[in-house]
């Protein structure tokens, strides 16, 4: 799929997937695409049966939302996903970017929150129920819960701030301006995760996952 001038997709593999730049999928989605580009990268990941199913079933809630987020939030029709699996050292990393309003501009659409600053921003959309109106303001904080477990390294990065949450330790720094939103996720995929915890057991993204992406056969071996 073509991609977007206006987004630097050469300056997001630079800098997220250096070393990595012959063996990656890169995906332009927009309102209609969005589901395809959701199945099809959650396929081939399931492919990958190094990968924990648990780390799967989960992320594929968390991956959906900030998809959406796009979508819904980020005032531009296009958003870019990449995605790189590196099996020796079994590290998932998955980056989302649009380059629309970006985090501030959003929540500020929120009475709560039209006065907040940009770093103060990026800290509050991990929490829970924290949304411009448009949405539930958990696809963010759900994901923050599954970074708890697997993460090496989350990182989200609207206009001149970045949020940096690495080894548990979250900074927010000043940074060059991104025009929108980064979402990146480097994720450990060899271990365990309980999926209801992630979600707080608002949803069975268990069975959500299950059932589009696993055969069969392969559910009987989960027991």
């Amino acid at each position: 799929m073509e991609i977007g001038l206006s987004m630097d997709v050469a300056f997001l593999i630079k800098e997220y997937f250096k070393g990595a730049e012959s063996n990656l999928s890169i995906d332009v989605f927009d309102a209609l695409t969005l589901n395809s580009v959701y199945s099809n990268v959650l396929r081939v990941l399931t492919s990958h049966f190094e990968i924990e199913t648990s780390v799967l079933q989960s992320l594929s809630y968390c991956f959906y939302e900030i998809l959406d987020n796009v979508h819904i939030h980020s005032g531009k029709p296009l958003g870019t996903a990449i995605t790189h699996f590196d099996s020796e050292n079994d590290v998932l990393k998955i980056l989302i970017a649009d380059d629309g309003k970006g985090i501030r501009a959003s929540l500020s659409e929120n009475a709560k929150y039209k006065d907040i600053d940009e770093g103060e921003a990026l800290r509050l959309c991990l929490e829970d129920s924290v949304t411009d109106g448009k949405g539930m303001g958990f696809g963010l904080y759900a994901t923050s819960r599954l970074m708890k477990e697997v993460g090496l390294e989350f990182i989200i990065h609207s206009g001149h701030h970045k949020l940096i949450d690495k080894d548990g330790d979250i900074s927010i720094v000043q940074n060059g301006l991104w025009q929108g939103t980064i979402v990146y996720m480097e994720i450990c995929t060899n271990i365990d995760v309980n999926p209801d915890d992630v979600v707080e057991n608002r949803t069975d993204i268990e069975a959500e996952f299950n059932e589009p992406f696993l055969e069969s056969d392969e559910l009987n071996t989960l027991w």
